[in-house]
Formats: C-alpha cells, structure tokens, sequence
C-alpha cells in the first residue's frame, strides 16, 4: 500500500510469503528441513544454517489496483500565550482488520494507545473549560494505516496542519495495555513498567523531563532495552514518531513490547491491564503537560 501523493516510475511487485511455505519450498529444493519453522538459525560451532537449492520458483498474479480513502483525525486544543508552538500525542487506531472470517480486535495493538489519547484528550479538554489550559497547544491525533507502513503519520509530516518547525515533540502510544514475557517475575506478571524509546536521540531535554515527571507522579520502571539505533527488532522505526523523528522533531515512544497475541486475532479486550494503561497514560499526560507549561521550548541538542 502507497500514498496517492507518492510518485513513482516504476512500481516494484512484492510477494510475501508465509514461513510454513519458506519451509517447504527449502525442503523441496534439497535442504534436509526448514530454517524458518526453527529458532535454530545457527550451528552450535557458531555458522548459520543453510544449504544448497535446485529449485525454480514461479508465480502468477493479476494485479489490480484500487484507491481506497482513510482519515487522521485531529483533536486540537488550542494554547495561551505560546499557542503558536504545538505539542503532538499520536497512537493508530487501525490494525489488520478481518482475515479468512476473523476479526483481528488489536486491543492491544493499538486499541490501549487511542484509549489512552482520548482520556488525555478529555483531561486537557476540562483543564482548558476550567480555566487552566495549556500554554501551548496540542493536537490530540489517532492516525491511520500505521498497519500498512506508518502511512497516516506519514501523510501528516509531508502534508501538516501546523507547520513543524512550531512543532516542539511528539508523544507516541503504540502497545500499552499488556506485560511482556521480560516482565514476568516467577511466572507472574509485573506491569509496573513501560519502554521509553527514543527519548534521549534528540533531546536530552525531552529525556530528561519524561524522567522527572515520572520520578514525581507514577514512579514506573523506565526500561530502555530497546532504546538504540542498534536494537535488531528497529522499534524506533516501526511506530508513528518516526515520521516526526526524521523531520528532527523530539519524540518518545511508550511501548509495552510483544506478547503472544500480537497481530492475532487472540489480541483481545479481556486480557488488557487497564490499571496499567491508566498508570502510563498519567506519566505522558505529565510529561505533555511540562511540554506545554513550560517557558522555554525544549532544545533540540542532538542531529
């Protein structure tokens, strides 16, 4: 899937296949058994596993194209006396949809970050009825098509309401409302955690003001296992921020990490933590609320 504004000459065919048919064109092409079906990629004397293939592949497709339409939908809540400077939360309110007749919910993926951006959303909304708004505005935005290639938040960066350069951070929920296998103590689950990624690649500022406002409200685990450009899963790529990111904007990613339900129909309400969802959502909307309060813009430090 492509945005309608991307132009390109030539347009590349890609074939996904599945790792069951990996296996099985492998074992037909002369390997002993499948790579893909085995977390056994490498031999004990440290050499990944492969072979030789006498194979030939072919396929047939007939491709048809169709332009289909999708929304991101902004919430604003305009600023005071800075309200020319915005601060941005996303999550992605799509996921996989419905596949050989099952509904693919995403609770977790990403049901638990649009729950936890609308209930900042309200809170922001009463503060500003209430008389004490924010400084700066924020732009409360679920975004769509992150499932198909971070499009949504894509299309936004390339096309914005609100220029970027006035653009002081943007707080990303993707994932928060489950416990990881890393996160469970004799078997029990221990959510009182959540991945920060990104904080600090821009911004030591950004960083430094998540860290404090957790310090003085939620006292969660901060957990930056995967706070690298190295980290081989790529999570700093793989959820909307990165589109801010390239475009120098301070981000942070809230993420609980995967679990065994992720991106299966089995990802379901009944098994989100919403004390948890509730306890992370407290730590962003914190951390939105300095962004926006604060008397100087947060300084962006780093290439």
């Amino acid at each position: 899937m492509t945005l309608a504004t991307d132009s390109f000459s030539m347009k590349l065919p890609v074939v996904f296949i599945s790792p069951k048919t990996a296996d099985r064109l492998l074992i037909k092409g002369g390997c002993k058994s499948g790579l893909f079906g085995t977390k056994k990629k490498i031999s004990k004397k440290g050499k990944p596993l492969s072979c030789n293939l006498s194979l030939k592949i072919g396929f047939h497709s007939d491709l048809i194209n169709h332009k289909i339409t999708s929304e991101n939908v902004l919430g604003f809540i305009e600023g005071s006396d800075k309200k020319e400077e915005v601060v941005i939360v996303t999550a992605h309110y799509d996921h996989i949809g419905v596949h050989d007749g099952e509904v693919f919910n995403g609770a977790d993926d990403d049901g638990s970050g649009t729950t936890a951006l609308l209930m900042m959303a309200k809170a922001f909304a009463k503060a500003k009825e209430d008389g004490n708004g924010p400084r700066r505005s924020i732009l409360f935005m679920p975004v769509s098509a992150e499932e198909k290639g971070l499009l949504g938040s894509r299309y936004y960066s390339e096309n914005p309401i609100f220029d970027l350069k006035n653009t002081v951070a943007d707080l990303n929920i993707d994932m928060i409302g489950r416990v990881d296998e890393a996160h469970h103590e004799d078997s029990l689950p221990n959510p009182n955690y959540v991945y920060i990624i990104g904080s600090d690649f821009l911004s030591k500022e950004l960083h430094n003001i998540n860290e404090d406002q957790n310090e003085k409200h939620t006292q969660l685990q901060l957990d930056y296992t995967y706070n690298s450009m190295d980290d081989p899963n790529h999570y700093y790529q793989r959820s909307d921020h990165y589109n801010f990111a390239k475009h120098g904007i301070p981000v942070i990613f809230y993420f609980n990490g995967v679990h065994e339900d992720y991106h299966q129909a089995s990802d379901t309400v009944d098994k989100i933590d919403f004390n948890k969802i509730a306890h992370i959502s407290k730590l962003v909307y914190y951390t939105a609320w300095e962004l926006a309060n604060n008397e100087d813009r947060i300084v962006v430090d780093k290439k």
